[in-house]
C-alpha cells in the first residue's frame, strides 16, 4: 500500500511538471510569436505607403508588388473582390519590390503619380497594359511611362518627381524592409503582421477569416 501511495505520487508530480512545462513552453512560444509579429508590424507599416480601406478597419493586409509581376497584376482584382465582400473591414497597404529587370524606374513612375494623386489609377493602367512593356519578365520603362502619359499626367513634373530624393529614398526603405522580413519574390501578403504559410489566394483568405473572426471575439 505504502508502495502505491509513493508511485501515485510521484506519477502525480510527474504529470505536473509535464504539465507546467508545457504551459511554460507555450506561453514562451506565444511571446515569441507576438515579438515577431510586433517587429513585422513596425517593419510593415510606414506611412508614405499608398493604402486603400477603412483606416478603422480591424484587418490591414500589406502587400509587396512588382508592377512588372504577372501574378501581382492577376491578384489585385482578387484582392478588391475581397475588400468588397468585406466592406469597411479590410485595409490595403501596397509596398514596392521591384525585382523585375528595369522595374526601379516604373515603381519610381507610379510614387510619382501618386504625388499627382493619381496612384490607384496609374497602377491600373500599368496592370492593363502590362503586356506591352514587359517583355521576357523585363521591363521597358519609357513604354510604361508611354502609356501613363495618356492618363493625362503632367509628365513633366513626373519625370522631376521620378528623380527625386523624396522618391528615392521611399523605394529604398521599401526594399529595407522587404529584405527584413524575407520577401525574395512577389506578390507577398501580410495580414495584421502575419505572413502567409505559402503562397496562394486560398491562404490569403483563410488568414484574412482568421483575422475577422478574432475582431469579432474581441
Amino acid at each position: 500500500m505504502k508502495q502505491k501511495s509513493i508511485f501515485i505520487t510521484v506519477v502525480t508530480l510527474l504529470i505536473l511538471v509535464f504539465a507546467g512545462g508545457a504551459f511554460m513552453f507555450n506561453k514562451q512560444r506565444t511571446e515569441q510569436a507576438e515579438r515577431v509579429l510586433a517587429q513585422n508590424r513596425q517593419l510593415l507599416v510606414r506611412a508614405h505607403a499608398p493604402r486603400i480601406g477603412s483606416a478603422d478597419a480591424p484587418v490591414h493586409i500589406v502587400e509587396f508588388f512588382d508592377p512588372a509581376c504577372d501574378t501581382c497584376r492577376d491578384f489585385y482584382p482578387l484582392v478588391k473582390n475581397l475588400m468588397a465582400a468585406n466592406q469597411g473591414k479590410i485595409q490595403l497597404s501596397v509596398r514596392y519590390a521591384p525585382f523585375h529587370p528595369g522595374s526601379d524606374q516604373v515603381v519610381k513612375a507610379l510614387e510619382a503619380a501618386r504625388q499627382q494623386g493619381m496612384f490607384w489609377q496609374a497602377l491600373e493602367t500599368l496592370f492593363a497594359t502590362q503586356p506591352d512593356w514587359v517583355v521576357n519578365h523585363r521591363s521597358n520603362p519609357q513604354v510604361a511611362l508611354n502609356q501613363l502619359a495618356r492618363m493625362g499626367l503632367d509628365m513633366n513634373r513626373l519625370q522631376a518627381d521620378m528623380n527625386s530624393p523624396e522618391v528615392a529614398r521611399i523605394i529604398e526603405q521599401d526594399l529595407a524592409d522587404a529584405k527584413a522580413l524575407n520577401v525574395t519574390a512577389t506578390p507577398e501578403y501580410f495580414v495584421n503582421g502575419k505572413g502567409l504559410p505559402s503562397f496562394g489566394y486560398e491562404q490569403l483568405t483563410n488568414l484574412v477569416d482568421d483575422a475577422l473572426a478574432g475582431a469579432k471575439g474581441n
